[in-house]
């Protein structure tokens, strides 16, 4: 399709976790991770182009004109540039957030500047900021680094700022109640990682920082959530092992 894409475009390989650390502090989106974060969330998300490539389709088609479209929890801009490429109207104001400056920084390198004019990086805690007159909302892999008892507060609020007919696309990482069947998962999960590339060293490592901070849920946890906010329909789009995405609409 011809499709720019921010993995397409100059990234460090991820050694972060290819010796073994002294000490391993909890995960977080810095100057190291910001350096390598394509190559990284490429070989380490199952579908994630996919999902990014989808977004923007699926936002094209659910546009309203004369509304915003939020990327909240952005990193390097991936799914707002995807909308910003999909979008053909000339009305179209993309609103990218995240709280990490050393992500940001870089997203302003990587974003082409034609599209610049039309995406707008804000750094703010998602929690913190006021959505309005939304058409278009994404949190692809956003909501499982929020503390889960403030979950539900967050999804009202973004709720609370849509347009009707909008959409909220959420992506996730799942969690199993069936041990079996978690397990199974993780070690396909497992599996997708070790063929690209990565040792059990790296993957044991990094695993362990993201434990505090990655909180995954089931999936029918997000649809019960999503529904009891108010979205009239919820669909789930996509799953690749233990990644999944939904598509919300109010």
């Amino acid at each position: 399709m011809g499709r720019i894409t921010l993995s397409d475009r100059q990234s460090e390989l991820d050694t972060l976790y290819s010796k073994p650390l002294d000490k391993l502090v909890d995960f977080n989106f810095d100057e190291r991770v910001a350096k390598v974060f394509p190559d990284m969330i490429n070989r380490s998300v199952p579908g994630y182009a996919s999902i990014v490539a989808m977004t923007g389709i699926l936002s094209a088609e659910f546009f309203q004109p004369n509304t915003y479209c939020y990327d909240l929890g952005c990193s390097l801009g991936a799914s707002a540039l995807s909308m910003a490429e999909s979008i053909h109207d000339r009305s179209v104001k993309i609103i990218a957030v995240d709280n990490s400056t050393a992500m940001l920084n870089k997203a302003k390198n990587l974003l082409p500047q034609k599209h610049l004019n039309c995406i707008e990086l804000m750094e703010s805690d998602i929690e913190h900021i006021t959505i309005k007159n939304a058409s278009i909302v994404v949190m692809n892999f956003t909501l499982q680094f929020i503390a889960p008892k403030e979950r539900s507060a967050l999804l009202k609020r973004i709720y609370q700022g849509m347009k009707s007919g909008g959409i909220l696309i959420l992506s996730e990482k799942l969690n199993y109640t069936d041990q079996d069947q978690q397990q199974l998962l993780i070690d396909m999960h497992h599996f997708f990682k070790k063929a690209n590339g990565y040792s059990e060293l790296e993957i044991s490592q990094k695993r362990q920082t993201l434990e505090n901070v990655l909180l995954p849920e089931t999936l029918a946890t997000h649809k019960n959530r999503l529904k009891e906010t108010g979205f009239k329909h919820v669909e789930q789009w996509f799953q690749c092992f233990n990644f999944s995405s939904l598509i919300a609409i109010k």
